[in-house]
């Protein structure tokens, strides 16, 4: 695929959805830290559901870790790997306190040192939070990446780099999300809605659902 019909496919995903965005709810990007770290193996709206009974009780480095981690635990239990994501948020948040000033850092080696917080967790957070043109690569961006042809890889890291490499300066802070979006809704794991997909006749895919 050349950077011509690159271009052209952001450029159509664009029109499409023209702001977009996490559907994780959250206000700071503390809220969304935490929001993110609740997500491994978890939907969004699992997580939202979750965060909206969490963040009113608690939603500052200060006040989750006042909260406690049974608290925590027990708030977000109907979520996949509670416990551990309980005792990593709580740990993240004495260490923002003491390090940061309660703030979120704004790089990504400083963010994966925090637990509970990986690669995909710390870019979601550079690009959402704070404008950074970083690609996490999800099960969506990955499955959207190699159908397309926009960047093949057989990992994440693979892809993720492809896709910093490829992607057209003036799209790389909205592909993340674009990418998302377009694999959940459109670009399916099983059901691809290819005969409705915008971008049809640019995709690579050679099984597409027609």
């Amino acid at each position: 695929m050349n950077a011509e019909t690159r271009s052209e496919i952001f450029g159509r995903l664009l029109k499409k959805i023209p702001e977009p965005t996490t559907e994780l709810n959250y206000s700071t990007p503390f809220e969304l830290l935490v929001a993110v770290t609740l997500s491994a193996q978890a939907t969004d709206k699992s997580v939202n559901k979750v965060t909206d009974e969490l963040f009113p009780l608690a939603n500052t480095p200060e006040t989750i870790y006042e909260l406690g981690e049974d608290v925590v635990r027990d708030t977000i239990r109907t979520i996949g790997l509670f416990n551990s994501k309980a005792k990593h948020i709580v740990q993240a948040c004495k260490i923002l306190i003491d390090k940061y000033d309660s703030k979120v850092p704004e790089t990504r080696k400083e963010l994966e040192a925090l637990p509970g917080v990986g690669r995909k967790t710390a870019n979601v957070v550079l690009n959402t939070a704070f404008g950074h043109p970083t690609i996490a690569v999800d099960t969506h961006i990955y499955r959207v990446a190699n159908r397309t042809a926009i960047a093949s890889g057989k990992t994440v890291l693979e892809v993720e780099k492809k896709l910093v490499k490829f992607i057209p300066d003036e799209y790389r802070v909205p592909a993340h999300h674009l990418m998302i979006l377009h694999g959940r809704y459109t670009c399916k794991a099983r059901s691809p809605l290819c005969p409705e997909c915008i971008l049809l006749d640019l995709c690579e895919y050679e099984e597409k659902n027609l």
